[in-house]
């Protein structure tokens, strides 16, 4: 059995497939943040606010706890949640439009099924009386 060096099993680990795949969902993800991040900000915020009248929970505290703040970022963190849920679903129904096939009609008629033994032999007895008579 050969014995791998620390290198060796970090070089093994670093260039699994999985591994590539996980490193570039967090760098998309990251920067997909930025725009999640100015949605909420810039345009779903806005609605809401214009909606309940301006609401902020950012001053309201309990004793030394900013509750506020905790609850703005819930919200915050629910709205993402469902816009990333979103566009997920909207991606996946997409891909599944994708692949379908491009005609999905009724299948092609099954060829009609062998005559029956007795058949055949009927229809060759048939045929060879038809000779006969000829």
């Amino acid at each position: 059995m050969e014995k791998k060096g620390f290198i060796g099993e970090f070089k093994e680990f670093i260039s699994k497939g999985n591994v590539m795949d996980m490193a570039v969902g967090i760098i998309i993800g990251g920067a997909f943040s930025a725009i999640v991040t100015s949605l909420v900000d810039n345009v779903i915020g806005p609605i809401i606010g214009m909606i309940f009248g301006g609401v902020d929970f950012s001053a309201v505290t309990l004793g030394q706890i900013q509750i506020g703040l905790f609850i703005n970022a819930v919200i915050n963190f629910l709205i993402i949640a469902f816009v990333l849920f979103s566009i997920v679903k909207a991606m996946n129904k997409a891909k599944a439009l994708a692949e379908k096939p491009a005609e999905e009609e009724a299948p092609a008629p099954e060829e009609p099924a062998a005559p029956a033994e007795d058949i055949v032999l009927l229809t060759e007895i048939r045929d060879l009386l038809a000779k006969k008579d000829q």
